[in-house]
């Protein structure tokens, strides 16, 4: 428990670069119906308040995956927190995949939006998690080096 708040600044900090290139992909019209804030207004009862979704995805990057990874990271397999990362954001995706994609009604593995939609999401939630593990290790890096408590 006591590097959750590390874990809350790396999911901010993981949270800030997944949006980051969600507008990206917006903005360049690539797939346009993987709208992940709308699909969550949307699943929240509130598909013209794209607000709320992206509210949503930030709690849960911030909030779900932070203290996932503080809580989580001694525990998993390896010694590399980008690893640990990795891991997360794989699982956070299965997830979305197998229970959050048929509930915005997008299918299982979000199929009725195509093959590029698992692979898309895939590679974001690669990404996130690679970002959540480096920040998490960068915070807690120098007090494992140095020996002093969080």
């Amino acid at each position: 428990m006591a590097h959750v708040g590390k874990g809350l600044l790396a999911g901010l900090a993981a949270t800030i670069v997944l949006s980051a290139l969600m507008l990206i992909q917006s903005m360049m019209g690539i797939m346009p119906e993987l709208n992940l804030p709308k699909m969550i207004a949307g699943m929240m009862g509130a598909p013209d308040m794209p607000m709320i979704g992206w509210a949503v995805h930030f709690m849960i990057g911030i909030v779900l995956y932070g203290v996932a990874m503080a809580l989580l990271d001694a525990r998993l397999p390896g010694k590399s927190h980008v690893g640990h990362g990795v891991i997360l954001g794989f699982f956070g995706w299965l997830i979305m995949m197998i229970m959050l994609m048929p509930m915005a009604g997008a299918g299982l593995f979000a199929m009725s939006l195509g093959v590029m939609a698992p692979m898309m999401t895939l590679v974001l939630h690669l990404i996130f998690g690679a970002v959540l593990g480096w920040v998490y290790g960068r915070s807690v890096g120098d007090q494992e080096r140095s020996g002093t408590p969080a």
